[in-house]
């Protein structure tokens, strides 16, 4: 009788020491789950700030660029104007000179007001607002720009996680920013493709610009890179064979948080 109760005693013994064992195990597995919440939120936390910061520098770059340069280079553009006027109402002609510094007057303002645009967009845009879902109003200013622009869909469209829309959109953005300023008089065409794993953005012209040697990159196409890389994709871009300039971005399209 009492080997039979010391025998049920053990037994009693393991199974509370089982159960507390499962208990401390589930308790390890929410705290841990518990801390995984609070540093993934932590993380967000820190990405959001980072954001904002971002945003807040491009605004007050744009504003420090309008004031320190829009200015200037207006009274340059307006200066030189006067001059050649002067000279043709004097019955001469301008200098090349004078005319080269009127026509690169005129370009520095118009690239600077592009850039202070782009600038201000981004800034506008914080917060993930821009994607995919805006390429339509993007190249109907294109178009609008005087830049002919086929846009086509492939594939079945769905939601993408959202920083990859949002590089996405800007890849095209900044693509179709450089065929307006450098294609001439050119035609572009937008292709987004959906597939199983990945998204692909192509933006293609056929002008007649300055080239853009892919071995020196301007800033946009750095910046571009540098976005495109960030999200674990691949970025191809170069001059086209005979004339023109192509952009290839291939953006991973897993589950949309």
């Amino acid at each position: 009788m009492v080997k039979a109760r010391t025998v049920s005693a053990a037994g009693v013994g393991w199974m509370l020491f089982g159960a507390v064992g499962v208990i401390a195990g589930l308790q390890w597995k929410a705290r841990l789950h518990e801390a995984e919440q609070r540093a993934e939120a932590a993380e967000r936390s820190r990405e959001e700030e980072a954001r904002r910061r971002a945003a807040e520098e491009r605004l007050r770059i744009a504003r420090e660029l309008h004031d320190s340069l829009t200015h200037s280079i207006s009274v340059i553009k307006v200066q030189a104007g006067v001059a050649a006027h002067l000279t043709r109402k004097e019955g001469g002609e301008p200098s090349e000179a004078l005319l080269a510094i009127q026509e690169a007057s005129g370009d520095a303002a118009r690239e600077l007001r592009a850039t202070l645009d782009v600038l201000r967009r981004e800034d506008s845009d914080a917060g993930g607002r821009a994607g995919l879902d805006r390429l339509p109003a993007l190249v109907q200013r294109t178009r609008a720009a005087g830049l002919a622009t086929t846009y086509r869909v492939r594939g079945a469209v769905r939601r993408l996680p959202t920083e990859v829309d949002r590089v996405a959109y800007r890849v095209a953005q900044e693509a179709l920013t450089n065929a307006v300023r450098h294609a001439g008089d050119a035609s572009v065409t937008v292709e987004v493709v959906y597939d199983e794993h990945t998204v692909t953005v192509r933006v293609d012209d056929d002008g007649t610009g300055p080239a853009r040697p892919s071995a020196v990159p301007g800033y946009g196409l750095v910046g571009m890179r540098e976005r495109v890389t960030g999200v674990g994709g691949t970025l191809r871009a170069e001059p086209g064979p005979d004339s023109g300039f192509s952009v290839l971005a291939q953006l991973p399209a897993g589950s949309a948080s």
